[in-house]
């Protein structure tokens, strides 16, 4: 009697072993408690149900303002033929800083969009494509004759803006008669060229970011509350940043030509293609409420270009530069969520993410003053940071 007792309850294990109720509660992404009821939506879909799901994200990050310290423009203007001072190329003015790059505003936030499609596997494996862009960050600076204070000399040079740009096409070379201080028509083009006694400059400098990648999620171990899987795939990230230089000079009578206006622009653009891997670890906080951290680190081969161009108003002539190179990127991500599961699926996310790039090019002078040769200097950046927050709604299939 007490073998038959013995065998049946042998048999009766196994078959709860073998059996499919048993089976789905290790699979997804966590095990579900076999004495849960209800079960926990987590994750969303049923533990082991195959599917598609997709989600939409509202991303809202700041980007290191990766752009160096160049004066652009000082008070002052230079005596290009020696009219004034009897030697061509005297320098009047105090030569204080007017207009430089460090002075385009505090950092701003970019508001921006994510979005992914995958599929899950039965296996709790999930395949997926997501795409994030945002929307320009825009710095901006001026100068003109009104300087702080309208402090500009009893002689009124500093009510001029110059700038160093040489090596220009004569089409460059502004109004005949440019201030007060040419004397008369024996001075015409004493102040030679369209940045030279110039009466307005505004810069800007412009940032923007894309992302995709494809990759996959793997579940590596699980327990009843928590789950922690691998992270691989192909990421592709853009930098694009692009730096303008407006500079107009008014004619003696006060008339503005745009045959006297001058574009100047620098366009840095970082397309970088890559593999990431990395790693997640999910933990069930209760009430359908759970918290993740995902760490994935990229390797990128960066290939930027540089175009510099100089312009005139009404674009009948222009100097333009250009190059291009390569170089190798170490990147690294974190990304830490809190999930809410409302019903099944549906869910919800709120986080903060991280993106960190190594070795990428920045401006360090935006400006290539030689028109002739403008290469404007572009070096390496140890270090840019992306960083902010994360709201989205899930949907599964």
């Amino acid at each position: 009697m007490r073998h038959r007792y013995i065998v049946g309850a042998v048999l009766a294990a196994v078959a709860a072993v073998g059996s499919p109720s048993a089976a789905r509660a290790q699979e997804g992404g966590f095990q579900v408690p076999l004495n849960s009821s209800p079960v926990l939506p987590i994750p969303t879909e049923n533990p082991g149900q195959p599917g598609f799901y997709t989600g939409f994200e509202y991303v809202m990050l700041t980007q290191t303002k990766a752009i160096g310290d160049q004066t652009i423009a000082v008070r002052g203007f230079t005596d290009a033929t020696g009219v004034l001072t009897g030697t061509p190329g005297t320098f009047i003015g105090s030569g204080t800083d007017a207009l430089n790059t460090r002075r385009m505003g505090r950092r701003e936030f970019m508001p921006g969009f994510r979005i992914e499609l995958g599929y899950k596997f039965d296996s709790g494996t999930r395949v997926y494509f997501n795409y994030m862009q945002f929307y320009d960050a825009h710095y901006r600076a001026g100068a003109t004759q009104a300087a702080q204070g309208f402090n500009v000399r009893p002689d009124l040079a500093d009510s001029f803006l110059s700038s160093p740009v040489f090596n220009f096409n004569p089409a460059f070379g502004g109004p005949g008669l440019d201030t007060n201080a040419d004397g008369g028509n024996n001075g015409s083009f004493n102040t030679f060229g369209i940045w030279n006694a110039a009466d307005i400059m505004d810069i800007r400098f412009t940032q923007r970011y894309q992302q995709a990648e494809v990759g996959a999620r793997v579940p590596m171990f699980a327990t009843e509350y928590s789950s922690i899987y691998g992270l691989s795939g192909a990421r592709f990230a853009w930098i694009f940043e692009r730096f303008r230089w407006r500079t107009v000079d008014v004619a003696q009578d006060g008339t503005q030509d745009p045959r006297n206006t001058a574009n100047y622009s620098n366009t840095l653009s970082q397309r970088m293609y890559g593999l990431f891997v990395g790693c997640g670890h999910e933990v069930y906080l209760g009430s359908m409420f759970s918290a993740s951290l995902d760490l994935t680190g990229a390797l990128y081969m960066n290939v930027h270009k540089i175009r510099a161009k100089y312009k005139l108003g009404d674009e009948s002539v222009q100097a333009k530069f250009g190059r291009e190179g390569f170089d190798l990127v170490p990147s690294a991500t974190g990304e830490f969520n809190f999930w809410f599961y409302p019903t099944e699926g549906i869910q919800l996310k709120l986080g903060y993410q991280g993106i960190t790039f190594f070795n990428t090019r920045q401006m360090r002078e935006p400006v290539g003053f030689n028109v002739g040769n403008i290469d404007p200097n572009v070096g390496s950046r140890a270090f840019r940071l992306l960083h902010g927050f994360n709201v989205g709604i899930g949907f599964f299939f």
